[in-house]
């Protein structure tokens, strides 16, 4: 997708300045309708899953949050985008769009807020991004500064997701997490509160959620400035501008649904507590507090008993205490709660794997990548390709994982660059001729790749001035060839005749070549 981008944007360079849905102001617009169209398709589900997935524990706040955007959409200056809004997984208060109306909001911050008017407000200002097409000129911008992904000056809050995320699902989670410029977050607050208005419901909570960022921006809470804060940096600027567009529209009040919202998100506020222990077990789980995580995950499942995070601790928990066996019965549990999340099948795929079972294993390594390819799912479905002697398909799988940046991605390349050298000799074995003091020709193989090889079978062939085959021979290197090293210097007749017939070349044809385990 992205190389179809690049090549795309300097084509349509010539397309010249279109107008903005939203504001009406011409702008350079170098991304079409339909490719934003298919970004956001494209990268919807990868941004979700690098996430945390879809909060499935109570299915209804994700279809009141629905309801909720749906409203707002209708009114938005772009209602025929195919808005989605989805409920994340995630405790750090966030919310975010992708181009084409792709919208979602983290469960830490629908936990913070008090009525449905200031949902609205959240919604409302996503609807704007997405309509205003502002993911899409990020993503323009740095393309045009870069020409590559390198160069979108993003970053995913989990490091060890970034290094290995694989093919190009980097990209939606980036964008999902990007900062704004000024000018797009002013956008989105104007034409957001003016949706709510359109909307019926009072703008005074867009103000009031301001004010409530605001606040908490300067206590520096590391949950909300690693979020919300990131990629939507709250100012009192913004909330003056917001109180002074309320106050022209005079204070037109309107629905605020404190009473609704509170309905919606009771067992997900009931639950909070929950959420807090894992939390907490995560953090013991990262300092191998095996026992404490373990108390922590099993404390939050009293508490909610339908949340596949809580059991996904459980067994790693487990594992670290070596209790392999009743860390996998964790992990089906997991699973059976949530059968849409990359996390649990890769994790119970690397469990599987240790206890030797293969089969099962790849077939969750599998399914993992269908959510959200990674290197390490990547990796090991090569390594387990190549142990069952599939060449092809382990080479196919180690390319993929190659592409990654993190230690599994050099893993891979490293694993690649063996793998190629076994299938392709040719590319590391070089022919060097040299003359002794009585004018005999030998030759000699240097071997410039990653790996040794024996029983190095070739074939020299002489050719005349024209092509034509003159004289041929086979020679059998079979003493061991290490990385960097040379063969045993061996007698050639066919380089004889090449040093003593001008015009002619030699050439060389590797027929067999060992490599060295």
């Amino acid at each position: 997708m992205l190389k179809r981008l690049l090549l795309l944007i300097w084509i349509t360079l010539l397309a010249g300045c279109a107008v903005n849905p939203v504001t009406g102001k011409k702008e350079l617009m170098l991304i079409s309708e339909s490719q934003e169209f298919a970004i956001g398709r494209e990268q919807y589900v990868p941004a979700q899953q690098s996430q945390g997935g879809r909060y499935v524990a109570d299915p209804n706040v994700a279809v009141y949050v629905r309801q909720v955007g749906m409203k707002l959409a209708k009114v938005s200056d772009r209602p025929d985008l195919p808005y989605e809004f989805v409920v994340l997984n995630n405790s750090v208060p966030n919310a975010w769009a992708l181009p084409s109306g792709k919208i979602a909001i983290n469960r830490g911050l629908l936990v913070e807020l008090q009525n449905e008017a200031q949902l609205a407000a959240v919604l409302a200002h996503e609807i704007v991004h997405a309509a205003a097409r502002h993911s899409a000129k990020r993503l323009q911008q740095n393309l045009l500064i870069s020409a590559s992904l390198a160069g979108l000056g993003i970053a995913l809050d989990d490091n060890d997701l970034r290094d290995i995320l694989v093919g190009g699902a980097g990209l939606g989670a980036g964008l999902a997490l990007a900062k704004y410029s000024r000018d797009h977050e002013s956008e989105s607050d104007h034409y957001g509160i003016l949706y709510m208005v359109r909307a019926g419901y009072d703008p005074q909570a867009a103000v009031e959620l301001q004010r409530l960022f605001v606040r908490l921006s300067s206590a520096r809470q590391s949950d909300w400035l690693q979020g919300l804060f990131a990629s939507h940096p709250p100012s009192e600027e913004r909330v003056r501008a917001n109180q002074a567009l309320v106050d022209k529209l005079g204070n037109p009040g309107g629905f605020r649904g404190e009473a609704e919202y509170k309905r919606a998100m009771k067992h997900l506020l009931a639950t909070r507590e929950a959420y807090k222990r894992y939390d907490t077990g995560m953090k013991l789980l990262r300092q191998k507090a095996w026992q404490a995580a373990l108390d922590k995950a099993r404390s939050a499942q009293v508490l909610e008993k339908n949340e596949a995070l809580f059991y996904q601790l459980e067994a790693e928990a487990l594992i670290g205490l070596g209790r392999k066996e009743a860390a996998l019965r964790a992990y089906d549990k997991a699973i059976s709660l949530n059968p849409e999340y990359f996390a649990l099948y890769l994790g119970r795929a690397e469990l599987l794997r240790s206890l030797g079972r293969d089969a099962e294993a790849r077939e969750d390594y599998e399914k993992a990548n269908r959510w959200l390819p990674t290197s390490v799912a990547h990796l090991a479905l090569a390594d387990m390709a190549l142990k069952s002697g599939d060449r092809r398909a382990a080479l196919e799988h180690y390319k993929i994982a190659a592409q990654a940046s993190g230690e599994t991605g050099k893993q891979a390349r490293q694993k690649l660059q063996v793998l190629e050298a076994g299938q392709q000799p040719g590319r590391y074995l070089k022919l060097e001729t040299f003359t002794n003091t009585r004018g005999e020709q030998f030759v000699v193989l240097r071997n410039t790749g990653p790996v040794a090889y024996r029983q190095v079978l070739v074939r020299l062939e002489l050719m005349n001035a024209s092509g034509k085959v003159i004289a041929n021979e086979r020679l059998l290197f079979e003493s061991a060839i290490a990385p960097g090293g040379r063969s045993p210097v061996s007698r050639s007749r066919v380089a004889d005749q090449a040093a003593r017939i001008p015009g002619t070349r030699m050439a060389m044809t590797i027929l067999q070549a060992d490599v060295v385990e």
